[in-house]
């Protein structure tokens, strides 16, 4: 259950950090609001989930979930660049997410 928790919690991170874009420095109350309330439950996952699992895996699961969301939908959604450097980084960085959970032992 952990790992759903952890997963959740990595989805919402990238809602989040794609939601910052859109509250403009927090001058948009709506945007805001939805970005506030996703870092909160992203947050609240995460110490779920770190009850279980070592908190190194855990963050680094959740970083790096969010971090490769947050620029795979930077390229979908906001139009940056996809050059092939930027793909293979982020290839790795669901790699390491990948390589923790399998050397979690949970």
């Amino acid at each position: 259950m952990a790992w759903v928790l952890l997963v959740f919690a990595g989805v919402l991170e990238v809602g989040w950090s794609i939601g910052l874009k859109f509250t403009e420095g927090f001058t948009r109350f709506w945007p805001s609001v939805w970005t506030v309330l996703g870092f909160a439950a992203s947050m609240f996952l995460l110490s779920q989930a770190a009850r279980t699992l070592p908190i190194g895996t855990a963050y680094g699961v959740w970083v790096g979930i969010g971090a490769a969301g947050a620029a795979i939908l930077g390229i979908v959604l906001l139009g940056e660049p996809a050059t092939v450097a930027r793909l293979f980084f982020i290839a790795l960085l669901l790699a390491s997410v990948i390589g923790l959970k399998m050397t979690s032992g949970h």
